[in-house]
């Protein structure tokens, strides 16, 4: 079947079918192939397949496996895009795909809202070998043209960031950055792969913390890295085969069984969402509520041209600071307290404190993180369980 056949089913058909490869034994669910390495019939066999192994041949379980490539296939067709690379976590995939491409001297424009792991790659790990990196508020398309010069190789953003929900308009900052060349490179965590359009408006790599709504159970880590088959196989391959970033069979599997009911846990998240913003956007105890799905955001337009909804995560300000924010969430009793999200069950994080707390009071003043901010990341329980669950807690307050 041809890449534009594969690509013709929905998304939902791609979930439960994509890239699925049987054994002899025509199982059902797809096989986990527990194994680090590969028979051959004989040493001719072996030269033969490290010079070049075919689709279905495999070398070495850091190189590719057969679970691991179904999971990519899966992956691949749900975004859009010709081939990825599944990778052991998803700071795995983001270090992975920026390294893999980069070189001292290179220059790269980055938005500053991001993970806190995400800007120590940028800036401690990617300077620390001679990568240049300018920073820009990710929303203002007049500062990446500022930004943007001749020799910028690439440029990196979340297109929600963490945890403030910010959007960066994918085609804006991609048809700046093709004309001077530079790859397009999108932290697509936030938006899901449900609602994602990234490669079609512009996106050259893709990348997924896999751990978060793909497993969305709360059992293993992983990540994986989105793009064209030249760029996956040429670039991205060679660099995280050697350095060892690749994702284990078992993973994947895991991964895989997610996939399935990806689109209806996203859906129902998305539901909780809506709910929870409309019942916190007027509390008194609530300074701010931020919804890219609700009309209050100011870039709701934009969520809605980009992915078609406003996800599954909110943030809010409670009023009375840190000490305000931890007395809410110590009286949740539905939703859970950890640093995790995209879950089926709702996630309540204090990113001051936790995901944000390597930056400096005014790095997080700068870009909204205040001390009584919370990101709930919405599961799966009913939507008037998970109201009454934060009214009550905010009752505390």
């Amino acid at each position: 079947m041809s890449i534009e056949e594969k690509h013709a089913h929905g998304k939902a058909t791609n979930l439960v079918h994509g890239g699925t490869k049987r054994s002899q034994w025509g199982e059902v669910s797809e096989a986990i192939f527990l194994t680090q390495g590969f028979v051959y019939d004989t040493a001719e066999a072996a030269e033969a397949r490290f010079l070049k192994a075919g689709e279905d041949e495999f070398i070495y379980a850091r190189y590719g496996n057969p679970t691991v490539a179904m999971f990519e296939e899966r992956m691949a067709l749900l975004e859009g895009a010709e081939d990825g690379f599944a990778c052991a976590s998803g700071m795995a995939a983001v270090s992975g795909a920026l390294t893999s491409m980069l070189r001292a001297g290179d220059h790269v424009v980055s938005a500053k809202a991001l993970f806190g792991s995400c800007l120590y790659v940028l800036e401690e790990v990617l300077t620390r070998y001679g990568v240049e990196v300018t920073f820009v508020d990710g929303e203002d398309l007049s500062q990446w043209q500022a930004a943007l010069r001749p020799d910028t190789k690439a440029v990196f953003f979340e297109s929600m960031s963490n945890p403030t929900l910010q959007l960066v308009d994918i085609a804006g900052v991609a048809d700046l950055a093709h004309k001077v060349g530079a790859t397009v490179i999108v932290d697509n965590v936030f938006s899901t792969p449900i609602y994602s359009k990234a490669i079609a408006q512009g996106a050259d790599l893709v990348v997924y913390s896999t751990t978060k709504h793909v497993d969305g159970q709360g059992r293993c880590l992983g990540g994986v890295i989105l793009g064209t088959r030249e760029h996956i196989r040429g670039v991205v391959e060679p660099y995280m085969k050697h350095t060892g970033g690749s994702m284990s069979p078992f993973n994947a599997w895991v991964m895989l069984k997610g996939l399935e009911t990806l689109k209806l846990r996203v859906r129902a998240q998305t539901e909780g969402a809506v709910a929870l913003a409309e019942a916190l956007v007027d509390h008194p105890k609530v300074s701010r509520m931020i919804y890219p799905g609700h009309a209050s955001h100011p870039q709701n337009g934009l969520a809605q041209q980009q992915l078609g909804a406003g996800g599954t995560l909110i943030a809010f300000e409670v009023e009375g600071g840190k000490e305000a924010a931890f007395r809410m969430l110590n009286a949740l009793q539905v939703v859970i307290i950890s640093n995790n999200l995209g879950d089926a069950k709702s996630i309540a994080t204090h990113p001051a404190t936790t995901t944000h707390q390597r930056l400096k009071p005014e790095q997080r003043a700068a870009l909204g993180i205040g001390d009584g901010m919370i990101r709930l990341s919405v599961g799966i329980e009913d939507p008037e369980d998970l109201v009454r669950d934060v009214l009550q807690a905010l009752d505390a307050v």
